[in-house]
């Protein structure tokens, strides 16, 4: 071998192989971003989070081409705040409305809010929401396209309000209704069919895309060719559906060469249903679900994949957040963080590139309802100061403040505040500190 065929074949190794954090090379300026949402998934409810029984083919790769996330939080254990949380940055308590809104409710997402598809439309991204919006009523200032995005296909609500408890839901397309009540067994597919244009039509063009699916939120709708296969019954159906979408966005990012220019994260916006029994999700290990801020109200699966960033096999332990994935996101194209307002978001793009070194450091505080803070985390130590549970049930006899290690007891099964008084006594100065400062900042919407 001639010595300018061996440089040749040297060069063109180098050029092929992928772009992990090790070899010192930087993330594609201006990356897709896709963030795809479930409704009521439980942390225990995939297989690569330990399901024996739901099938999540596609999502179990993405965690093995990617990152899986075991320290995940939502920014609220119900529907419309987790959403704010995401979509700003910012605690629920600045949002100015309930932590979840219905059809009559007279408040939503406020006008002077900077979402995350308004900071990425500022860079020149193109913009598109498909699925559950619920930032507020169908008034025109409160839907997606008056909030940063191009395009619009979805419900303005849970898939739940409708008739007989509410008038007609609409499926909506832009500002307009499509058709009312409409089949939900067909959302999915719905959805999945919509991003994948979006994607088609975009694709020489740095796009973001927000698919917050309808579903495992109740009542249970899989499509025709899902219904009747999960051994979970119809909850498991519905999931694997999920889990085929996923599939299909994946499998298109693949085909059109976008997947090593595209970070794709996969999440939910609380823990399970747990009340509603078989026809709600499971929260795995944890303690509790939806409604609560015990670990399975707000602690999340989530997987992300960006091939050349994101090393494949990928174990992330680090505390984080949706507040910190809409940093990141903003970061990544190269859009400063709006000054003129308080973002409690902590930036997790190191995370994603596996800097060892890099500790978030975000103590996030857990709302019950926008205006109730419950409880605290700092590293492994969790102080609950109020609790509860829509299972109605009072766990350690209802007694607060609760301390618990997570570390060693993500359950939430050991309470140590008898055998860490200090530990209590340093956690109840931050809660402290942070109702003061958050009451100082008076930058929440009323």
């Amino acid at each position: 071998m001639s010595p300018f065929t061996f440089f040749f074949i040297i060069q063109l190794l180098i050029t092929l192989l992928p772009h992990y954090p090790g070899n010192g090379l930087s993330p594609p300026a201006k990356p897709n971003i896709i963030i795809l949402f479930c409704d009521d998934l439980g942390y225990g409810d995939l297989g690569v989070y330990g399901h024996p029984t739901i099938r999540t083919p596609n999502l179990d790769r993405m965690a093995a081409e990617g990152m899986k996330f075991t320290n995940f939080y939502s920014g609220s254990p119900a529907c419309t705040a987790s959403r704010y949380a995401l979509l700003t940055g910012r605690y629920p308590i600045r949002s100015g409305f309930s932590w979840v809104l219905y059809p009559g409710s007279e408040r939503g997402i406020h006008p002077e809010e900077f979402t995350l598809a308004e900071g990425l439309k500022q860079a020149g991204y193109r913009t598109a929401c498909f699925g559950k919006w619920h930032l507020g009523s169908t008034k025109r200032e409160f839907l997606p396209l008056q909030n940063g995005f191009d395009e619009y296909l979805g419900l303005p609500y849970s898939n739940d309000m409708i008739p007989p408890k509410h008038p007609d839901i609409a499926l909506l397309r832009g500002n307009d209704t499509l058709e009312l009540n409409p089949d939900q067994s067909l959302l999915t597919a719905r959805y999945t069919e919509a991003a994948r244009s979006f994607i088609l039509r975009n694709k020489d063009n740095p796009f973001f895309l927000y698919l917050p699916y309808a579903m495992p939120h109740l009542p249970l709708h899989p499509g025709e060719a899902f219904a009747g296969k999960s051994a979970r019954g119809t909850y498991g159906d519905v999931v694997e559906e999920i889990d085929w979408s996923v599939g299909e966005v994946l499998k298109l990012l693949d085909e059109q060469g976008l997947s090593a220019n595209t970070l794709v994260f996969f999440t939910s916006d609380n823990g399970p249903w747990i009340i509603k029994g078989e026809e709600g999700g499971s929260a795995g290990l944890l303690r509790d679900g939806k409604g609560s801020t015990w670990e399975g109200g707000m602690r999340e699966p989530a997987i992300a994949r960006w091939p050349g960033v994101i090393a494949p096999g990928s174990l992330q332990m680090e505390q984080s957040s949706t507040l910190g994935l809409f940093v990141a996101a903003l970061k990544l194209a190269g859009v400063p963080l709006p000054a003129d307002r308080v973002i409690d978001g902590k930036d997790i793009s190191p995370l994603l590139r596996g800097e060892k070194e890099h500790t978030v450091a975000n103590m996030p505080f857990f709302y019950y309802g926008p205006h109730e803070l419950h409880a605290v985390r700092q590293g492994p130590w969790k102080l609950h100061i109020k609790t509860s549970s829509q299972t109605g049930k009072q766990y350690f006899e209802g007694k607060t403040p609760l301390l618990f290690n997570l570390e060693t007891d993500p359950s939430e099964q050991y309470e140590l505040s008898g055998q860490y008084p200090e530990v209590v006594g340093q956690l109840m100065k931050l809660v402290e500190t942070h109702k003061e400062k958050v009451e100082q900042e008076g930058t929440f919407y009323r």
